[in-house]
């Protein structure tokens, strides 16, 4: 892909984005970090628009999931706010389901899935484990439905992969799997720079892969 690509001055965008992002974070520049982190955010929706996402049903979908991931990305952004904590888990729920569907519209293998979900459900019962003693009562099945959707949504992305190939996909979905330990870390074990100094990047990197993978 040329670097002179629509797709790819969006990616790199994105990417500037979110490394002042992480700048304001550490500056703790709040009115900064409320530009910074939607240009991000809009800058992966862009790049998977510039790559095409109208042009096919598994784009649509995937498109759908990035503009879910765009609203959690706002709603986060009131880092006090537990309506906005839980705007942001619904939306970034919603963008997982749109992901999943997006990989079983792609096509994916069943016994390739089987597998994938055995051997998550490992981590996945782990992180509950470790999480539960940190959440108050109203947040616990929340939280546990939010790490078995995007349990699935690995699971799935395993799948296609398994299917029809393409690498990307996996990658990008697994960095945003990890990313969601940094937040939920900072959200309910401890609030610490280094939670977003390496969730961050994975997230919004992993985000433009996923984008990237529509074309």
């Amino acid at each position: 892909m040329p670097v002179t690509s629509p797709s790819s001055f969006y990616a790199l965008s994105t990417v500037l984005a979110t490394a002042a992002y992480l700048a304001t974070e550490i500056r703790d520049w709040r009115l900064v970090s409320w530009i910074a982190k939607p240009l991000a955010a809009t800058g992966f929706v862009a790049t998977a628009l510039a790559a095409g996402a109208l042009e096919s049903s598994y784009g649509r979908c995937m498109l759908a999931g990035l503009l879910f991931s765009w609203v959690g990305d706002v709603a986060l952004l009131s880092r006090g706010s537990s309506t906005g904590f839980r705007v942001g888990l619904v939306a970034f729920l919603l963008g997982h389901v749109a992901y999943a569907v997006a990989f079983v519209v792609r096509g994916v293998s069943p016994l390739a899935c089987v597998l994938a979900a055995v051997v998550l459900a490992v981590p996945a019962s782990l992180a509950i484990r470790w999480l539960d003693p940190y959440l108050p009562p109203a947040l616990r099945w929340p939280v546990r439905a939010y790490v078995t959707v995007i349990t699935t949504m690995v699971v799935f992305a395993v799948g296609t992969v398994a299917a029809s190939g393409g690498a990307a996909i996996l990658i990008g979905a697994l960095m945003f799997y990890v990313s969601d330990l940094a937040v939920a870390r900072d959200r309910f074990v401890e609030k610490t720079i280094w939670n977003r100094t390496w969730g961050t990047p994975l997230y919004f990197v992993g985000q433009v892969v996923l984008a990237l993978t529509v074309r």
